[in-house]
């Protein structure tokens, strides 16, 4: 497999995406609560999906068992890194690990080997986005700390769906299947630890959960289906561009500052880009 012009796009589409809904939680009043409603939300959007698309393939349901679990991890540690610090410091880290972790395990997994161009691609954008999230310095240990912790959640739960849709005989039903159990136990969580105020947060702000599901469901099942055609470490490398607006948005829009220092790591990550087309 190797990574078409049309992928890059489409992966590069669902990049700009997960930026998207990732600023909707930072922007907002309390991350936790509008994490839930992103989450509760996803299960409301696929749930008519199910009626259009089959359940996978018997092989993949212990995969989507598998990361349903991890996700209540992710969204937890999600929401705390965006509490405890600046979306253009926690969001480069937490998606700038990610893909040179699933890099170093996909050779392992997958039997994938990457070019030496693949390789110095992968590292490149890794150095990039993690510039991003250092440029300016100031950021606590705490915020830093959750951000790590969940890159490595990120990384896990990636090589368990890179396997699972593999398996699932379509990538679409994989998506729908898995998106509809996905955030549900999470938001099931949150409404019993604070029923009262995550039912008030959802009467003014219910559109956050709606508009947030969309952008991660559309985000993260162009990448899932990319896996598909290109090597799982390419996709998660080229996916984690997503750092370039989340990190540039913080600081322009956000007002988070080193709008001019972010711009080093923007290049890293452009010119990792380019390598991995070499």
């Amino acid at each position: 497999m190797e990574l078409t012009f049309g992928v890059t796009l489409a992966v590069l589409g669902a990049a700009l995406m997960h930026a998207a809904w990732n600023v909707l939680i930072k922007a907002g009043r309390d991350p936790l609560l509008d994490t839930a409603l992103i989450a509760l939300g996803g299960t409301a959007v696929a749930f008519p999906l199910l009626f259009a698309f089959a359940p996978p393939a018997p092989a993949s349901w212990p995969y989507i068992a598998a990361s349903v679990s991890i996700h209540i991890a992710y969204y937890a540690t999600l929401a705390r890194a965006y509490r405890a610090g600046d979306l253009s410091h926690g969001y480069p880290i937490m998606r700038g690990s990610a893909p040179l972790l699933v890099a170093l395990a996909g050779a392992t997994v997958f039997g994938e080997s990457l070019s030496p161009g693949g390789w110095c691609g992968v590292i490149l954008i890794c150095i990039g986005v993690l510039s991003l999230g250092i440029a300016g310095g100031g950021a606590s240990r705490r915020a830093t700390a959750w951000a790590l912790a969940n890159a490595a959640i990120i990384a896990v739960y990636t090589l368990v769906d890179g396997t699972g849709v593999r398996a699932s005989g379509g990538a679409e039903r994989y998506i729908v299947w898995l998106f509809f159990f996905m955030g549900l136990p999470f938001g099931l969580i949150v409404l019993a630890l604070r029923r009262g105020e995550l039912l008030r947060h959802a009467a003014q702000h219910w559109w956050r959960g709606v508009v947030g599901a969309v952008l991660s469901g559309l985000s993260y099942g162009i990448a899932l289906w990319a896996m598909t055609r290109a090597p799982v470490a390419v996709v998660a490398a080229l996916r984690e561009t997503s750092v370039i607006f989340g990190a540039l948005i913080g600081a322009w829009l956000l007002k988070e500052g080193h709008f001019r220092e972010r711009i080093w790591g923007a290049a890293a990550v452009l010119a990792g880009l380019i390598a991995l087309k070499l």
